[in-house]
This record gives structure tokens, C-alpha cells and sequence, in this order.
């Protein structure tokens, strides 16, 4: 069988292209149909919500960090995409003794377009992964950062306040849109207060849609709890979804100015 190195340098052993794939991930789910992949994808988690027809339709093996082996010993896969901080490292090791694992880490723009170009060539599908890299790139040219380059805030979660830190893909959008990170000194999801907000001076706060679901109730609380902060929904997946929907994440990036007013 073909050898191919994934995103964590290891030496994967793949039949290609595949036939029986599991994804383990809603974004790189939602690449494999824009690659034209249909038949070849067996089963997909239950937050694999792009393409609807595949969550209405697909097999759900589970949650990314609470799949069922059963399930997926039964779909005899020929091939797991999984990624490294989606997936639990514990049970990557029971996958692999079913199926060849091929591991992902995307943590900014690069690392996106190396995985999107790399699962092309896995499945087969170099031609449509190369287009799809191209207009991406494309698109993203196009992105006029803020000059005003506001200190922000991207919460994820509630209760406790959680924030994307400097080391994570959301950074990478926020950088690409000319938003300081006023976490960008700390590490995945640091826990935060309103006080600790306050302290670094935070302009503006993001509340994203997923995967907490903020909604106009928690704007209003924080904006009675830090008053001369803007505060603003996000659309989470335009923020930290590393596949095909980056396409239409540039998009979104570009014309984010207008939301802040």
C-alpha cells in the first residue's frame, strides 16, 4: 500500500485511493464532498452537519470525542481522517488497530492548505484539492485587515468564559482580519473573567456560535457587564472551520468591518 505522512509526521500506510472513509471531523467532513466524494464516505460524526444530505443520510459513528468503535468495526473502513485536537489520542490508538488513522493539526492558514491538498491526494482527488486551494488563497487576498486593529476577545464557551488563544486556527482568521488577540500570548482555550477582560483592555469581544451557542441574551449581559466593550455574534464555523468552508470563510472575513459598526 501507498505510505503517506500526515500532519504529525507519521508514516501511514493508506489503500488509495479509498473506498471505506470515516471522518472524524464536521469540517474535514464537509471537504470530502467538495472534493466529490460520496459513496467512498462511510460514516461521519453526529456534529458532521455540512453537506445536510450527509447528516441526514451517512452513518453517525458518534461524537469527535465520543465515537463508538463498534459502529465503525462494522463499516469495515478502509481509512479514519481524524485530528489531533479534535480526537481523543486514546482512541486513535484503539482506531488504528482497525483502520490506517491519518491525522490532521491545523493551527493557521498553511496548515489548512497543506491538509486540504494532502486528503486530495489521498482520495484520489489532487485535481479538485489544488483548484480548491487556489481559490481559497484567492479569496483571502482579497481580505482588507482593520487598521484600527481593535484588542479582542474570541469567546468559545460559558461558564466558565473561555477564549481562543494564540496557537489555534481562530487565531489565524483573527490575524487575517487585523484583530489583536488580546490571548495571543496564551495557549489553546485559557479560562477568562470579565475582570481579566477588563485588565487587558479588550475593545472588542466575538461571542461564537459554536461551540458554545452564544446568542443576543449574552451580548446584552456582557455589554451591561463591560460597557464601553463592542459586542458582537460570530459566525463560529467562518472562524474555525479548516476546510472547503474557508472559501466562503474569506468571504465573511472581508466584510466582518461592517458587522463591528
Amino acid at each position: 500500500m501507498p505510505v503517506f505522512t500526515d500532519q504529525l509526521g507519521r508514516q501511514v500506510e493508506i489503500v488509495s485511493p479509498p473506498e471505506r472513509i470515516i471522518s472524524l471531523v464536521p469540517s474535514q467532513t464537509e471537504l470530502l464532498f467538495s472534493l466529490g466524494l460520496d459513496t467512498e464516505v462511510a460514516g461521519i460524526t453526529k456534529f458532521c452537519v455540512h453537506p445536510k444530505k450527509w447528516f441526514e443520510t451517512k452513518t453517525k459513528i458518534g461524537g469527535t470525542k465520543n465515537i463508538s468503535l463498534e459502529k465503525i468495526i462494522l463499516l469495515k473502513p478502509d481509512l479514519v481522517i481524524a485530528n489531533k485536537e479534535e480526537n481523543l489520542q486514546a482512541q486513535i490508538s484503539e482506531l488504528e488497530k482497525i483502520s490506517p488513522v491519518w491525522i490532521s493539526d491545523v493551527n493557521d492558514l498553511s496548515s489548512a492548505l497543506q491538509m486540504i491538498q494532502a486528503i486530495g491526494e489521498i482520495t484520489g482527488k489532487s485535481t479538485e484539492a489544488a483548484a480548491l486551494v487556489t481559490t481559497i488563497q484567492s479569496r483571502f487576498k482579497k481580505i482588507t485587515p482593520l487598521a484600527s486593529k481593535p484588542k479582542t476577545a474570541y469567546l468559545i464557551w460559558n461558564k466558565p468564559l473561555m477564549a481562543a488563544g494564540g496557537d489555534t486556527f481562530i487565531h489565524a482568521m483573527m490575524q487575517q482580519t487585523g484583530l489583536e488577540n488580546v490571548f495571543a500570548s496564551q495557549l489553546r482555550y485559557p479560562e477568562t473573567t470579565i475582570e481579566d477582560l477588563h485588565r487587558r483592555g479588550t475593545e472588542l469581544i466575538l461571542l461564537s456560535s459554536e461551540p458554545y451557542p452564544f446568542s443576543e441574551k449574552h451580548i446584552a449581559l456582557l455589554q451591561e457587564q463591560m460597557p464601553g466593550t463592542k459586542v458582537v455574534l460570530a459566525d463560529g464555523e467562518m472562524f474555525s472551520w479548516y476546510g472547503s468552508r474557508m472559501q466562503h470563510a474569506a468571504d465573511y472575513l472581508q466584510y466582518l468591518p461592517s458587522l463591528l459598526h
